[in-house]
């Protein structure tokens, strides 16, 4: 499992939107976003810097990734 710090995220479209990216990386993926602290939990198969790159190209900054 992989837990993310991820910027400008503030209601249900951006919950959409970041699920959306992670799941164009990895279908199964299950992810968990906690919009008051900015925290996204990923269950993946996927690489964690793809899964990186696919939430900025959406247009929310990760500022931490573990």
């Amino acid at each position: 499992m992989y837990q993310l710090q991820v910027e400008n995220m503030s209601c249900g479209h951006c919950v959409g939107s970041v699920t959306k990216a992670v799941q164009g990386i990895d279908p199964a993926a299950q992810v968990q976003i906690d919009l008051a602290s900015k925290s996204v939990k990923v269950e993946s198969s996927g690489a964690l810097d793809s899964i990186k790159a696919a939430i900025v190209e959406a247009g929310y900054p990760v500022t931490s990734a573990q």
